[in-house]
């Protein structure tokens, strides 16, 4: 059972070694792969001032759509999402641990997408809700993302409920490293070796011929030469029912639940507002487009993060 100091810890050497983003520049958004929506209604920022002023313990989960205005795009959105864009999908978890060629494919991918992918920085609504954290208004934030956003923000009270990017570890001996430092290893395996990337997906993952990737260099690990896997929940896995019971014991500490930038079409986020319609819990949802959640929410907000969450006083 995890304790939240211990949630909270896991990989604190890492985040410390390589997170130290807390004064992050306001820059304009990217709005590229954002869909179109218009400005924030004023009675929709008002219903929600009153929902964020009514709650003591906020729990607020987030999802790829909170990201979108960093630059990176999401699965699902009408038009720029990647499933909009391509036929392209992720990586299976059974392809990854069963297929070498599968690991081949991902790993040279992945390589040419991180100098990009690692690159992007927090947006104004991953900045508010570090403020409400330390505000004490946010109890606690789980992210379905795996960009690391949130921790480069400053947030502290964080689960990663489908890990990090950011880390890599063996599957045979569970050794982990950095993933600036795997980038290392696989240039010195590749010093000869370039791609193009064609188009870039949420996880980092960029698209490259079969041709493109045939002649890429994948590193064992370094310690008993196991298998080398993103500390992520790949599409077909699991969460483990460690951080399942942890973030639901967080939720059962909450007065009321937010949702920023997610459909919540996947079953390991969803799972935690049906636990929160259980409770009775109030529920905000802001989101471009439809969710699962709109049926029950308390409240329903069609805008983007980065503009109407700033808008809101936290006292």
């Amino acid at each position: 059972m995890f304790s939240a100091r211990k949630c909270s810890g896991v990989f604190r050497a890492v985040r410390l070694h390589h997170f130290r983003f807390h004064s992050v520049s306001r820059a304009s958004p990217n709005l590229t792969f954002v869909p179109a929506c218009l400005p924030p209604d004023p009675m929709e920022v008002e219903e929600l001032q009153r929902f964020v002023s009514n709650s003591k313990r906020l729990f607020v989960m987030t999802g790829a759509g909170i990201s979108t205005e960093s630059g990176i795009p999401d699965y699902r959105s009408e038009g720029v999402g990647l499933y909009a864009r391509t036929d392209r999908r992720p990586v299976q978890h059974a392809d990854f641990v069963r297929s070498a060629s599968a690991r081949q494919r991902y790993w040279a991918r992945n390589f040419v997408g991180w100098p990009q992918f690692s690159s992007h920085q927090p947006n104004q609504a991953h900045l508010v809700l570090r403020d409400w954290e330390k505000l004490g208004k946010l109890h606690w934030l789980v992210t379905q993302n795996v960009d690391a956003l949130h921790t480069k923000a400053g947030s502290q009270h964080v689960t990663e409920l489908h890990g990090c990017t950011h880390r890599v570890f063996c599957l045979a001996c569970g050794d982990r490293i950095l993933r600036s430092e795997l980038q290392e290893h696989f240039e010195a395996l590749n010093p000869t070796w370039k791609a193009e990337a064609l188009d870039v997906a949420p996880d980092g993952d960029v698209f490259l011929t079969d041709e493109q990737v045939r002649n890429f260099h994948v590193p064992a690990c370094r310690k008993c030469g196991g298998i080398l896997k993103p500390d992520v929940t790949f599409f077909g896995d699991t969460v483990s029912q460690e951080k399942v019971s942890f973030v639901h014991q967080r939720l059962a500490e909450s007065d009321s639940m937010l949702v920023a930038g997610s459909s919540m079409q996947v079953y390991s986020g969803y799972r935690f507002a049906l636990a929160a319609r259980e409770k009775k819990l109030p529920i905000a949802v802001l989101n471009i487009g439809p969710t699962r959640l709109d049926h029950f929410a308390s409240l329903k907000l069609n805008s983007r993060c980065g503009e109407l969450l700033p808008l809101i006083v936290c006292t």
